[in-house]
């Protein structure tokens, strides 16, 4: 048996989240359906996280076995042809047996995209904000993140992970052209919806609804309650995972 990483982008719009969902289509029941299809089996696919609805990726890892050795450029090219046009294959990578999309990354990246312009061509890869944040006091808020590593406060209730501990290691606003920025954040693992909840509080900073020390009480009260509404999932990006190089063959 030969496990395999494929790497691959979607478009998440018209998808129920990365994860098989009873209720909606899910980029993991695409992705399991070619695959069965090519190989002729039912085959299983282990993503490295679980997207929310019309959360979009450039970049998510995912792994299977096959029970042959397969000609990978030959593959991507069939996966290809075979999945709808808003996901797309980049390439598959042999791995050793034990290998793991998800327990096996050692970090992920979101960009998260504000624009304050109406542009026809960007409204479903943008949240569009009416009014300029001070995007200054946000990146002093965002460095506060880098002093905690329980973040309860931002995750979605009643989830089932053992910890809510995670390990931020970049996380500031950047200016993409006059009327964009982008939030760009890395951490070991993000709980559910944790990103979306950190923009929510952060903009709640830029607008001066609460203060520096105030978003530092949001992380330490650990209470989703506390911490400001979660932004559309429409503006934020899965856009790097990394993993040891020992995993490859």
């Amino acid at each position: 048996m030969q496990r395999y990483f494929i790497y691959l982008a979607y478009d998440g719009t018209a998808y129920h989240g990365w994860q098989i969902q009873p209720n909606g289509e899910s980029v993991q029941e695409c992705l399991m359906k070619a695959l069965s299809t090519l190989l002729r089996r039912e085959v299983e696919v282990i993503g490295a996280g679980r997207t929310d609805a019309g959360v979009h990726a450039s970049l998510m890892v995912a792994h299977f076995d096959s029970d042959m050795p397969l000609d990978t450029a030959f593959m991507t090219d069939k996966l290809n042809r075979l999945l709808p046009p808003d996901i797309s294959v980049y390439c598959l990578r042999p791995v050793i047996p034990e290998a793991h999309a998800r327990f096996d990354a050692t970090s992920r990246k979101y960009k998260y995209y504000i624009t304050t312009a109406k542009v026809p061509f960007e409204r479903q890869y943008r949240c569009r904000l009416f009014q300029t944040p001070d995007f200054e006091r946000m990146n002093e808020a965002a460095q506060v993140l880098f002093e905690y590593t329980d973040f309860t406060s931002f995750s979605k209730l009643h989830t089932d992970v053992k910890t809510n501990n995670c390990k931020i290691m970049h996380a500031a606003w950047t200016q993409h052209d006059e009327r964009t920025w982008v939030f760009t954040i890395q951490a070991d693992r993000f709980l559910r919806n944790m990103v979306r909840a950190i923009v929510g509080t952060l903009l709640e900073v830029g607008r001066g609804k609460l203060t520096i020390e105030g978003f530092r009480r949001v992380i330490e009260q650990q209470d989703r309650c506390q911490a400001g509404a979660s932004v559309p999932g429409n503006a934020l990006f899965l856009v790097d995972v990394t993993y040891p190089e020992t995993l490859f063959l």
